[in-house]
């Protein structure tokens, strides 16, 4: 719980060619132009984007108009919008705004298989894409690292950006459903990447105490710094405000958590303190 990267924006890009290890080192600009994958990482980064290749699973039709997508998943902004991405160049008009694209009411799932990356997000994520993908084909795709590979199995559902991991393939339809009731899955959450990882553990301990797992409960209202690594978090409950104090510390793991990763490593936990009813202040 509270691993969910930041991801209050995603830039969607479709991709036919094969996925290298660092995923946007793959675009291709203009010849004699500045390496675009270069560009569009540090235009994303100045924006507050996270970028990610997708492809649906299976057999690439490298003769299908590719799309881009653009999520927001800030809360009460979120939204996803896709266009057609004639060159990959094109990137750079959708990131100046000057392509908006088209409003869609169609969630977007994605899940990690990026295999260069890291085995395990290939090795676990294909069977969850493929159970995905037979249930619902137009929201599905496969995406490249997205963080977290211990977790792999990793399912991203948009526009929220719930981060959810170690999925198996027999979870993967039911956590589609829950999102379409508007309803998390506690067991399975790692948070969401539109709120930092303080809130997504306060809101993790707020559910495990009872409270509402709709999907637009436990908004913050506020996040006070207690101290080094200590924080205070007034959520919003369909029950009235409640506050959460909440500290971080990180534990030493003898293992490797990851097929590409060492041992010794380090895993950041959180704590919690106090979770009370709370007033809320102006």
């Amino acid at each position: 719980m509270a691993s969910a990267p930041p991801a209050e924006r995603w830039l969607l890009i479709e991709s036919h060619a094969a996925w290298p290890r660092q995923a946007l080192t793959s675009l291709r600009g203009s010849p004699g132009s500045e390496e675009l994958g270069a560009t569009v990482t540090r235009l994303c980064r100045e924006a507050g984007i996270r970028p990610v290749l997708i492809r649906r699973y299976g057999r690439v039709d490298r003769t299908r108009r590719r799309r881009w997508g653009l999520v927001d998943a800030r809360p009460g902004r979120e939204s996803l919008h896709w266009g057609d991405l004639p060159a990959d160049e094109h990137l750079l008009e959708v990131l100046a705004g000057n392509d908006r694209g088209r409003a869609s009411n169609e969630p977007a799932y994605l899940v990690c298989t990026h295999g260069r990356h890291d085995a395990c997000c290939a090795v676990r994520g294909r069977p969850v894409a493929a159970a995905l993908a037979a249930a619902y084909p137009e929201r599905t795709w496969e995406c490249s690292h997205i963080g977290g590979d211990r977790f792999a199995a990793n399912v991203v559902m948009l526009p929220h950006s719930l981060f959810y991991g170690h999925v198996a393939p027999a979870q993967a339809v039911e956590l589609a459903k829950r999102y379409d009731e508007r309803v998390v899955v506690p067991d399975l959450l790692r948070g969401s990447g539109a709120f930092h990882p303080a809130v997504q553990a306060a809101q993790h301990f707020a559910r495990a105490a009872g409270h509402s797992p709709a999907l637009g409960n436990l908004l913050p209202y506020s996040v006070d710094v207690l101290g080094d690594n200590r924080w205070r978090i007034l959520l919003a409950s369909t029950t009235g405000p409640i506050a959460v104090d909440v500290s971080a510390h990180l534990d030493t793991v003898q293992a490797r958590l990851t097929c590409a990763g060492s041992a010794p490593a380090q895993v950041r936990r959180f704590e919690l303190h106090n979770l009370t009813p709370a007033e809320r202040t102006a």
